[in-house]
């Protein structure tokens, strides 16, 4: 899922003829809306870009009710940037992704990663994967 179909179709050509084995979706996250069950759901930095409580609310109940096995989020980490394209983020440790998806996954595993932009800066990323209760 992405919010721009022309980013969908960029990664469809890097993934070549296995494009095929992915659903694509263009939407915003927490507008997204599918009777649809996931094996996999692989949030790339979305979730810092959900800052107040209602739009984390809407994705944690979007995700919950959309995943069969597997979530894995990467989002900003304490030592992330503040703002990312000159909008406003929410940056989470560890700990604190756990804590918001607790009650319906269990974690997997946790691990912390420098990303570097096109522009040469460097992001600190958190990355956890979790399984469905």
């Amino acid at each position: 899922m992405d919010i721009s179909a022309a980013a969908i179709e960029k990664a469809k050509v890097r993934l070549g003829p296995n494009s095929s084995r992915v659903k694509w979706e263009v939407s915003y996250v927490t507008s997204f809306k599918t009777d649809e069950h996931y094996d996999l759901w692989h949030n790339r930095a979305t979730f810092h870009f959900l800052t107040d409580e209602a739009q984390i609310a809407t994705y944690k109940s979007i995700a919950t009710k959309s995943v069969k096995q597997y979530l894995i989020i990467s989002t900003f980490s304490e030592n992330g940037p503040e703002r990312c394209s000159s909008l406003p983020v929410r940056r989470y440790s560890s700990g604190q992704l756990q804590g918001q998806f607790y009650h319906d996954f269990t974690n997997l595993s946790c691990t912390m990663e420098d990303h570097i932009t096109p522009f040469g800066t460097k992001q600190n990323f958190v990355f956890c994967s979790f399984k469905k209760l």
